[in-house]
């Protein structure tokens, strides 16, 4: 993966170190960048209750910074909402996205010419040079001291407010589902006063997975059983730690109208197994989710190769995902794409 980082604290307790997606409505990135909303004052002053701290904002923020976190959920959340152009710095990035021209607009977006420390993100100094007004990320660990980073309290002695994602509170994403995407969505949009886009950009979300659920719903038969891989990707002992088996894909699978097949092996975000256990369960379907990865479908044809027994294997059924199938505004994209894998008789072959 491009940055190997501890920080697998930053999407699942111990194990942070990943995680794809920030997607919603197919929007294009120039519908992204048109910036929209009153920031002259108007509906302020906004309060908001955000891991049991109370942040109260008096105008729009304007100097925005967002942490790598291992995510693009906040990036992706900004540019849906047509505040690119409030970020000062942005260390997210998965190089590739389901949203035509995200990829792109993310790499076009300043950096504040940091340079990461050794957990991987912004240190405590060179974020408060940067003089933010607000600064995201995915979970608390990205304003832990003890990585180096500048603390909520740190920040707040400067004026900066602070934002921890949905889920984030306690550095463990096992129970996120696409709710907090348009959590995400809502509360970026009361910040900046842009709350009509964002609902908005959740009702179409709501319309387009609502019509993939109700078609697979109407046509009946079996949910597969999925698993849901990062590709070339290690976060723990054995070889196969970056199965995810708790969290937001359990809810897009859902939809989807599959089920995770290693749901149940352990309550974490992750789970890390042999290739024994892996080779074991009966594998209808492969997800796999490229983390700064210019070709996971080559990952994807390797595994299937490698576990022929696989009902997978034999009908050659994967599906490969960036952005999308994780926190953030494209969950829609995710959801259609699994479903159009998992019941093409339900929703046409793509």
């Amino acid at each position: 993966m491009h940055r190997k980082r501890p920080a697998m604290a930053v999407l699942a307790g111990a194990l942070c170190l990943v995680t794809a997606a920030c997607g919603g409505s197919s929007t294009s990135a120039t519908t992204e960048n048109a910036a929209k909303g009153d920031r002259s004052g108007a509906g302020y002053p906004v309060t908001l209750k955000n891991c049991g701290r109370s942040t109260t904002y008096t105008k729009a923020p304007s100097r925005v910074v967002v942490m790598n976190g291992a995510s693009v959920a906040e990036v992706s959340t900004l540019l849906a909402l047509g505040l690119g152009d409030r970020i000062v710095a942005n260390q997210q990035s998965y190089g590739a996205s389901e949203v035509k021209g995200r990829a792109e607009a993310i790499e076009k977006l300043p950096d504040g010419g940091v340079k990461p420390n050794d957990a991987f993100d912004i240190p405590r100094e060179a974020m408060l040079g940067l003089r933010p007004d607000l600064v995201l990320s995915t979970t608390a660990y990205g304003f832990s001291s003890g990585n180096g980073f500048a603390t909520r309290d740190d920040l707040a002695s400067v004026a900066a407010n602070s934002y921890v994602s949905p889920q984030g509170c306690d550095e463990d994403t096992s129970k996120m589902t696409i709710e907090d995407s348009y959590q995400l969505l809502r509360d970026l949009g009361r910040i900046f006063q842009v709350e009509a886009r964002a609902e908005k950009l959740i009702a179409d979300s709501k319309r387009k997975i609502a019509a993939v659920s109700d078609k697979i719903r109407a046509k009946g038969g079996k949910q597969p059983r999925v698993m849901v891989v990062f590709s070339n990707m290690s976060m723990g002992a054995n070889d196969f730690s970056s199965v995810a088996a708790n969290g937001i894909w359990n809810d897009i699978l859902n939809k989807a109208g599959g089920t995770n097949a290693f749901a149940t092996v352990t309550k974490n975000t992750f789970a890390d197994l042999s290739k024994e256990k892996v080779a074991a369960e009966p594998v209808d379907a492969l997800v796999v989710i490229g983390y700064q990865d210019k070709n996971p479908a080559a990952f994807a044809r390797k595994l299937l190769r490698d576990f022929p027994q696989w009902p997978a294997a034999k009908n050659n059924r994967y599906v490969t995902l960036s952005d999308s199938a994780y926190l953030g505004p494209s969950n829609d994209l995710a959801v259609t794409k699994i479903g159009e894998m998992l019941h093409p008789e339900a929703l046409g072959e793509r």
